[in-house]
């Protein structure tokens, strides 16, 4: 499990989740956007394309996230979700509070 963080040409901080997004890891993902978040950066963008398993702690994770990026005036958006991942987020009704594409490409076009 890990994470991998990437600023793009047009200034995104693209992160990239590599296996899960469990109760172990989650506060890593936290402090990372955390942390550009408090340099100045105010767009977000999690790639999930390799990550196979979120659960209630990483989902909560992701929504506490979302509150503090938009309260600093930011953009969080989420790509690469498999059919599990997208559908968790239906029955979660999460895909109304997040901005999702299918590819961190479509994603970082929306900027």
């Amino acid at each position: 499990m890990s994470f991998s963080v990437k600023k793009d040409p047009k200034g995104v901080v693209v992160v990239t989740v590599d296996g899960q997004l469990i109760v172990g890891n989650r506060q890593e993902l936290k402090q990372k956007i955390t942390e550009a978040l408090e340099a100045g950066e105010r767009k977000f963008l999690i790639d999930f394309t390799n990550t196979g398993y979120i659960d209630s702690s990483g989902l909560g994770v992701l929504v506490s996230l979302s509150r503090k990026i938009r309260e600093a005036d930011g953009e969080l958006r989420l790509a690469g979700l498999n059919e599990d991942l997208r559908t968790l987020f239906e029955l979660t009704k999460l895909d109304s509070l997040f901005s999702i594409a299918d590819s961190p490409a479509a994603a970082l076009a929306g900027f």
